[in-house]
């Protein structure tokens, strides 16, 4: 398994190296002037030449790109053009209020969409079923963004239940105002992922329902609840556990937009900011990390598969 491991740690580095490029060159193909947002409207060419001159932005950006590698290389993310400080400390920052937002949307998808999944399995071709489906279906077609200024009208603005915009940091004013700020756009966050969750679910359950040995259990007396418990469902772990890499990553990446809904200041808000001001080592940076957690979490994916079924080894 370790061999197996080091193994995808190798194959990460290509994976991340494209990436970056990727990011890099996207951020440059832009339009607008780093240096200009700088200057400001008002500034003369010849200042906002001196500015390019100082970020290197006057340079061929094949050379621009192999400086950044050399910087990367040793750790160095650039600094903030818009912040002034360096881009790993900007990112520390804000990163509890997305791991937070993540983590509270995570723990609602998770019971919700595999409970969904399961009982639409259970009762097929019926209106549980039918109902199911059509919620699914509902949560991966709307909007975020659509949903989030919805939900901030109807539950903030009308009823009053929770803080229209803002983050209450943990430590600093206790687990019920934290929760209040969070439970909004993390159930937002969550209705895309819960849909998703639930069909899978639910096509793993309908194919092992249909299994020989489930029959079987069942012509042996085996209660429905430890058959669907102890030999359907834990059968269907594989697929279900595939789809939580996804959830994890699509959640991290899904804070950009709610973030910005919410006014949430954490690292996506961060990158829609970085982009606007045409803040090239933030974004860059920024995205890269975020690259770096996407491999992460497929890497820790695989690793489940072979806790989950001893059948799956790497290496």
């Amino acid at each position: 398994m370790y061999r197996g491991i080091l193994m995808r740690l190798s194959q990460a580095v290509p994976v991340l190296l494209i990436f970056a490029v990727m990011v890099f060159m996207l951020m440059h193909l832009l339009p607008g002037d780093p240096a200009l947002a700088i200057a400001g409207p008002e500034a003369s060419a010849e200042a906002v030449e001196v500015i390019r001159e100082q970020l290197g932005l006057n340079r061929p950006i094949l050379v621009q790109l192999l400086e950044w590698f050399s910087h990367l290389a040793v750790g160095n993310f650039g600094e903030s053009l818009m912040l002034k400080q360096s881009v790993v400390s900007a990112v520390v920052e804000r990163l509890p209020v997305t791991l937070s937002l993540s983590l509270v949307s995570l723990v609602i998808t998770l019971p919700a969409g595999i409970l969904l999944g399961v009982v639409a399995a259970y009762w097929r071709s019926s209106w549980i079923d039918a109902s199911v489906m059509v919620v699914a279906l509902l949560g991966v077609s709307l909007p975020g963004f659509w949903v989030g200024l919805l939900s901030v009208l109807f539950f903030s603005v009308h009823l009053g239940w929770f803080p229209p915009s803002g983050y209450a940091p943990l430590d600093e004013t206790g687990l019920v105002a934290w929760l209040a700020s969070l439970i909004q756009p993390a159930v937002v966050l969550a209705l895309f992922q819960i849909g998703f969750l639930a069909r899978i679910t639910r096509s793993a359950m309908l194919d092992v329902l249909d299994q020989d040995f489930i029959r079987t259990a069942r012509a042996k007396g085996v209660d429905e609840w430890t058959t669907l418990a102890k030999h359907a469902f834990r059968n269907t772990l594989i697929p279900v556990v595939t789809v939580l890499g996804i959830t994890l990553s699509l959640l991290i990446g899904g804070s950009v937009v709610i973030e910005q809904v919410f006014a949430l200041p954490g690292i996506g808000r961060l990158i829609v900011q970085g982009i606007m001001n045409r803040d090239y080592p933030l974004v860059q940076g920024t995205m890269l990390l975020f690259g770096f957690a996407f491999v992460v979490i497929n890497i820790l994916v695989d690793i489940i598969y072979t806790l989950v079924d001893p059948r799956v080894r790497y290496g």
